[in-house]
């Protein structure tokens, strides 16, 4: 068995295990907290998901600026992973009925913040050189991270006449892009024949992605049941879609991962490569999540 697959084999269930865990403690503490608090009627959500991306976002940050450093950008670290904090927080704050008349203007204040801040971070510095490559990064790897985690944590906590955000939800979303996965890479080796795209990624293949974008419609439907007013053809069509953005998520990293000339993010993980490798297609997943579902 190649080393490859045996470190797959023996993190990847570490990881679920660990996925679980926060997730079953982000259901536990929206029942316990139904009957106090400032969201009594509903319990506070997103607890769990909070606790997760705030741990794998910082790791995320240095592995996005690492990548921008090959071509000579290079972000203010700090100000971006405090940037994505923000917005995360904002996020779970937004299922508080007092916070809601003044979200998009805190939205609003935090983007601009990023800016101002990097602007400042450089002038204290006296100097003008790369300053706009210095802000530029610093807002891209803010928006790049942290605004596609808004998305997830704002649906996980979203509650509106069609749809209630669950921590199933979530976990749909986070099964069907890695079943896609998983689907389009046993259909690529039994199946292949079509390259996709091979100057950007060569393992890929149209019949891969098909059997990928099918097994997802299909994983789509066994979570049905148990996502808030999802039907079983809504539910296949949500999995070929996220699927979908998924594969794009992933040629996304491939394409900055190319540019900077290296195989995987990092090597935190074994058989992984690093947090970007693993998070990439759920995060860009988010909002299209986010907005279907609204439109459901």
């Amino acid at each position: 068995m190649e080393q490859s697959l045996k470190n797959r084999l023996t993190w990847g269930p570490v990881m679920l295990a660990a996925l679980f865990g926060l997730l079953a403690m982000d259901h536990y503490v929206q029942v316990w907290t139904r009957g106090t608090g400032p969201n009594a009627g509903l319990g506070i959500g997103g607890t769990g998901l909070l606790a997760l991306l705030a741990i794998v976002i910082p790791l995320a940050t240095v592995e996005l600026t690492a990548l921008f450093a090959a071509e000579n950008v290079r972000p203010y670290r700090i100000l971006a992973a405090a940037g994505s904090y923000a917005l995360m927080a904002h996020a779970f704050m937004t299922q508080f009925e007092w916070f809601k008349p003044v979200a998009a203007s805190i939205l609003a204040f935090i983007i601009v913040g990023v800016m101002l801040a990097s602007a400042l971070r450089r002038a204290i510095d006296r100097q003008s050189q790369d300053a706009i490559h210095r802000m530029a990064g610093t807002l891209l790897a803010t928006l790049y991270l942290g605004g596609l985690a808004w998305f997830l944590i704002a649906l996980r906590v979203k509650h509106s006449d069609n749809f209630t955000g669950s921590t199933m939800a979530i976990l749909m979303i986070l099964l069907v892009v890695k079943f896609t996965d998983i689907g389009a890479y046993f259909g690529g080796r039994a199946l292949g024949r079509h390259k996709l795209i091979p100057w950007l990624s060569p393992g890929k293949t149209w019949e891969g992605l098909i059997c990928g974008l099918i097994t997802a419609g299909f994983v789509g439907m066994a979570c049905a049941p148990r996502v808030s007013q999802l039907t079983w053809g809504k539910a296949f069509v949500f999995g070929v879609i996220i699927g979908g953005i998924g594969q794009l998520g992933d040629l996304l990293e491939s394409m900055m991962k190319r540019d900077a000339e290296v195989k995987d993010s990092s090597k935190l993980i074994p058989g992984f490569g690093g947090i970007l490798d693993v998070t990439d297609s759920p995060l860009l997943a988010a909002p299209f999540a986010y907005a279907i579902f609204s439109l459901f």
